[in-house]
């Protein structure tokens, strides 16, 4: 091989390296920016497993699902079907000692950009039948430490209630329940509200 092919060659190299180059996008990473989900923004679930008062025990996890978005400011801070754990925070059967079935829940951890992010939510609690009207009153101030937020919906099957919990107070869910417990199906839904600030981190 000549010197002068060896130069076209040496040549040849660096000028193919650099059209590589220049072929290649080298993607930016998505920025990310903290926002911060103020109290009393509603957070609408769906249940994917059924609870009940007869079966569910203080302190099980539940898992759900977010049923749409939650809004700051005109944006999606945490996108519809958001992963969630729940947490079961009272259950009664109907044969326990005070007679009527109840099933408090709340909310614990919400899933997003693969990050776990605590809660502090009010919760919802459902009654079976026979839930007296001055049982509720005295859930509302005696038991509760204040008025009842919430709304009381009786339909026959059962009385849901929204209930106090440490600073805030709880929304109404949809539920139902069996001949005498307790029961919320898969597909339930209930709706809770931050008691505390919640910041997530947003990819724009």
């Amino acid at each position: 091989m000549t010197l002068p092919n060896l130069r076209h060659i040496g040549l040849s190299i660096p000028l193919a390296i650099v059209a590589g180059l220049a072929g290649v996008w080298v993607a930016k990473p998505p920025a990310v920016r903290s926002v911060t989900i103020p109290p009393e923004t509603s957070m609408s679930v769906r249940l994917d497993q059924t609870l009940a008062s007869n079966q569910s025990r203080p302190g099980d996890q539940f898992d759900a699902t977010l049923s749409g978005p939650v809004w700051v400011n005109g944006a999606v801070a945490i996108p519809e079907g958001a992963r969630i754990k729940g947490k079961v925070v009272d259950a009664r059967p109907s044969d326990s000692l005070e007679g009527t079935a109840r099933l408090r829940v709340t909310l614990s951890y919400i899933k997003m950009n693969g990050k776990l992010y605590e809660l502090h939510t009010t919760d919802v609690v459902q009654y079976g039948r026979g839930y007296k009207k001055r049982d509720r009153e005295f859930a509302a101030g005696g038991a509760g430490g204040g008025a009842l937020r919430g709304a009381l919906a009786d339909r026959g099957k059962g009385d849901l209630i929204g209930s106090p919990v440490g600073t805030g107070a709880g929304v109404v869910g949809a539920a139902t329940t069996g001949k005498k417990n307790v029961r919320m199906p898969v597909e339930t839904p209930l709706n809770f509200r931050l008691i505390e600030p919640l910041v997530v981190a947003v990819k724009d």
